[in-house]
Parts: C-alpha cells; sequence; structure tokens
C-alpha cells in the first residue's frame, strides 16, 4: 500500500494503482499553483485597478472557488501560513508542507510579474497604510492570518466537523468569506494580504521595499497561533477512536470558543467603524459567519448573550441556565477586550477626532432601540430555527451559519444608520468601552444608551424563544424541565 497526504489526512492507495499514483503524485502540487497563481493575480488586478467597496469581495469569491476546486485534489491551501497550520495540527507531513510551499510561493511571485507587466508602470507596494504603523499592520495580518488558518482547520480539517463518512459543503464558502471580513477591516491598515504567496509575490514583483519578508514572517505567526488554539478547542483530535465516539466538549473549552466568536466579530465590527467602510454590515455577517461554521459544534456558536438567552429560554436542554451564564460572561469579557484593542486603531486612525455613538445623529434612543430589538429577534429566531431545532430523519443542514451571518447583513444595512446595526450587547460593549478607552471618559447619556440598547436587544432573544414555541410546537412535545 503506498499513502497519498493531503490537507485532510493520509489516504490509502491500493498496491494496484501505485504506479498509477506516482505519475499523478505531481496533482496536488499543480493544484496548489494553479490556484495560489489566480488568487494573487487577483488580488493584484484589484489592487491597481479594481474597487475599493467590492475588492475584498472579490477577493474572496476568487479564493473561495479556487478551494472549491482544488480542495478534493491538494486540500486547497493556497497559502503557506494554511499549510504550516495543517503540519503542525498533525493534518500533513513535512515534506508536504515544504512541497506546497514551493509551488505556492512561486505561483504568487510569478503571478505577480505577470499583473505588473500587464498594467506596467503600476504596481502593489507591500507597506503599513498612513497613518499607522508597522506595529499596527502586523497586528491585523497576524489576527486574520490566524482567522483564516483557524476556520481552515475547523471546517476542513477537524474529523467531528468534517467527517470522512460525511463531509461538509460548507469549507470553502467559510474560508472565502475570511477575506470580505478582514479586507474590509484591515485593507486600509496593511493592505489585508493574510498569505505570505501574496505579500511575497507583490512585493518582489514591484520592487518593493522588502517588507513582504516581514509580512510573511508574522503572517506564519498568525499560523502557528491558529494551529495552537485549534488544539485547545478540539482536544479531541488528539484522542483514540473509542474515546472519540463518547467526547462532549467541557464548559471550558466551549468558553474559549465563544471568546474566540466574540472577540473576532467585535474586533472585525469595531476595524469597520473605524475605518469608515461602507461595508461594516457584509464584514461583520462574514466574520459571523465563518466563526460559527468553525466552532458551531464546539459551543453552539452563540457569540451574542442575546442568542445565549434565546436558546436558554426556547429549553430543549439546548443550553442549561449555568452554562448560558458563563456564556454571557464570557462574551462581553471577549467584547471589551475587543473594544479596547480597536481603540488603539482608532488613536491613530483618519477619524482619531471623532467618537462612534450608538443612537445615531438624528435619531432618538428609542428609534435605535427598536430597531435594535427587531433585528436582534430575527438573528435570535434564525439561530432557534436553523441551529437548534432537529431536521427530519436526522438531516445535516449546511447553510445555518450562512443564515445566522445573513441577519447581520440584513440588519446591518437596514437599521445601521439609526441604531449601527450591533444586534448584540457583547458588540454594543465593545463600541462603548473603546469610545472610554479613545476619549478617556464617558458620559451618563452614553452609559444610559448602551444599557438600554442590552435591554432591547436581550429582549428581542426572548420574544425569539416565546415565538419558537408557537411556530414550533413539535419541538416541544416531549421537553424536559428547564432546570434539568
Amino acid at each position: 500500500m503506498a499513502s497519498k497526504a493531503t490537507s485532510y489526512g493520509t489516504t490509502e492507495v491500493p498496491a494496484a494503482e501505485e504506479e498509477k499514483f506516482n505519475i499523478e503524485s505531481l496533482a496536488p502540487y499543480i493544484a496548489e499553483f494553479v490556484g495560489t497563481f489566480i488568487l494573487v493575480f487577483t488580488v493584484g488586478c484589484c489592487s491597481i485597478t479594481g474597487s475599493g467597496t467590492w475588492n475584498a469581495t472579490a477577493i474572496g469569491s476568487v479564493l473561495m472557488v479556487m478551494i472549491y476546486a482544488t480542495g478534493p485534489v491538494s486540500g486547497g491551501n493556497l497559502n503557506p501560513a494554511v499549510s504550516l497550520a495543517l503540519c503542525l495540527s498533525g493534518k500533513m507531513d513535512l515534506k508536504t508542507m515544504f512541497g506546497y510551499w514551493a509551488a505556492q510561493l512561486v505561483a504568487g511571485i510569478l503571478a505577480g510579474f505577470c499583473f505588473c507587466a500587464l498594467l506596467s508602470p503600476n504596481h502593489v507596494e507591500i507597506a503599513a497604510k498612513a497613518p499607522f504603523a508597522v506595529g499596527h499592520a502586523a497586528i491585523v495580518e497576524i489576527i486574520y492570518t490566524f482567522m483564516i488558518c483557524f476556520v481552515v482547520l475547523n471546517c476542513a480539517g477537524s474529523k467531528r466537523n468534517n467527517p470522512k463518512e460525511d463531509g461538509n459543503q460548507f469549507f470553502a464558502l467559510a474560508i472565502g468569506f475570511v477575506i470580505i471580513a478582514g479586507g474590509y477591516a484591515a485593507g486600509d491598515i496593511s493592505g489585508a494580504c493574510f498569505n505570505p504567496a501574496v505579500s511575497l509575490g507583490l512585493d518582489i514583483s514591484s520592487q518593493g521595499h522588502y517588507l513582504g519578508l516581514t509580512w510573511g514572517g508574522v503572517e506564519l505567526l498568525g499560523g502557528c497561533l491558529a494551529a495552537f488554539l485549534f488544539r485547545v478547542v478540539r482536544p479531541e483530535e488528539q484522542m483514540d477512536d473509542a474515546e472519540f465516539s463518547t467526547y462532549k466538549p467541557s464548559l471550558r473549552t466551549k468558553c474559549v470558543s465563544e471568546f474566540l466568536g466574540v472577540f473576532i466579530l467585535v474586533l472585525t465590527v469595531g476595524l469597520n467603524v473605524v475605518m469608515g467602510s461602507v461595508a461594516t454590515a457584509l464584514s461583520a455577517a462574514a466574520a459571523l459567519m465563518c466563526m460559527i461554521y468553525s466552532l458551531g459544534d464546539v459551543s453552539g456558536g452563540h457569540f451574542n448573550p442575546a442568542v445565549t438567552l434565546a436558546v436558554v429560554l426556547s429549553g430543549r436542554e439546548k443550553c442549561l441556565p449555568r452554562e448560558g451564564l458563563a456564556y454571557g460572561i464570557t462574551q462581553l469579557l471577549a467584547g471589551v477586550l475587543a473594544g479596547c484593542l480597536y481603540s488603539v486603531f482608532h488613536a491613530n486612525g483618519p477619524n482619531k477626532d471623532t467618537t462612534y455613538s450608538l443612537a445615531h445623529e438624528g435619531h432618538s434612543v428609542a428609534a435605535g432601540g427598536v430597531i435594535e430589538l427587531v433585528f436582534t429577534f430575527v438573528l435570535c429566531y434564525i439561530v432557534l430555527t436553523v441551529a437548534t431545532v432537529e431536521l427530519p430523519f436526522k438531516q445535516r443542514n449546511f447553510y445555518f451559519a450562512l443564515a445566522i451571518g445573513s441577519c447581520v447583513t440584513a440588519g446591518g444595512f437596514a437599521g445601521g444608520a439609526v441604531s449601527g446595526g450591533e444586534l448584540n450587547p457583547a458588540v454594543t460593549a465593545g463600541i462603548q468601552v473603546a469610545n472610554l478607552v479613545h476619549t478617556g471618559t464617558t458620559s451618563p447619556s452614553g452609559f444610559t444608551t448602551c444599557i438600554a440598547f442590552w435591554l432591547y436587544e436581550l429582549l428581542g432573544g426572548a420574544i425569539a424563544a416565546f415565538v419558537l414555541r408557537l411556530t414550533h410546537p413539535r419541538e416541544f412535545k416531549k421537553e424536559k424541565p428547564l432546570l434539568g
């Protein structure tokens, strides 16, 4: 028997096919070359001739389709940081990783020279975007490269989330949409490379200052961080088959999952707000969707105290009150810490002399609160119906996180001009804390508005739980007591 290494593990090849396999052994490397070339070429064209409004969407889309195309052949890494994270997590051997690195880096550099020649004398400089320093750019490159690698590990590499007999169909969707989340949040800070092949390909072909090497280094650090936290939230990856079959995540593991999801979500919202992005709702929705796809089977992927309240009140032992309380505390802590971090960017950003108000000018707190209530209800109701209701014949659905994230897109664009479209007490808390850190003071009205929005958002969650009982009565026929 021979072994064929891919991102998803090792596949045994029958002896009769061993000779054929040797002939085809270059296929994974060619797939990595082609996928990375197309990705970097798209990034270059977007950077030079594209639209700032749609560049991140275009790049995220091409990454998604190339992963769907090359995933069955090579795993669709298309990123040296991803290959490193997979190797550190035991999903790829060292020899394969170095082979993939070679294919990816050569493809990135060649693609860079191709678009530079096509669009000469234009080029793409790899550097921190003024007025931000290299340190600011390095932070966002680490965080969002971590996010890409973490989503890959959880959506494409996890045994529970991607079982061999019933693999999920959302893995590339989740990975590609990380670019939409991070591209809008960090594009005007670092250029949003999140990939050493992109960084080096753009930098070398443009004869820049060779900061691409620095960017590549911090991006590999993001991959290392992803591999570490993957082991933290998925200890079952190290278990034998007997232990794995009976494994259930501990409350501590679930709380780590909730912390990571909320931190990424609130940071993404905050950076979009600080940078004055026109796509805040889309970017936030993408961040939420990606993290739910990654961690939904660990903690349920609530990432929102209002959602947790709705799940607790809906009964059926989906989340007991003690667990819900731990979730709520963890979520608010993550939101506060993310707010503190993005306030640093606010202080150095283009809008450093402005503050962000929860109730937008020209609209009352009551008007903003009602908007928050309605769209938080929508968000919580969708979570309950697509992620906690049992489907007939024990079917799996692959749209649950896309549906939940789309609620943020709807609420953000529909109500963002009135309330900001937070729809989440942890996001609201992060914004309020960021304002406090940024200005050094907080007004009584700002604190009052924050509390008011919390109440409206939590009420939206409670109403969602009530409505679920009216629309899905079969779910409650054999319900056990809430305190169980």
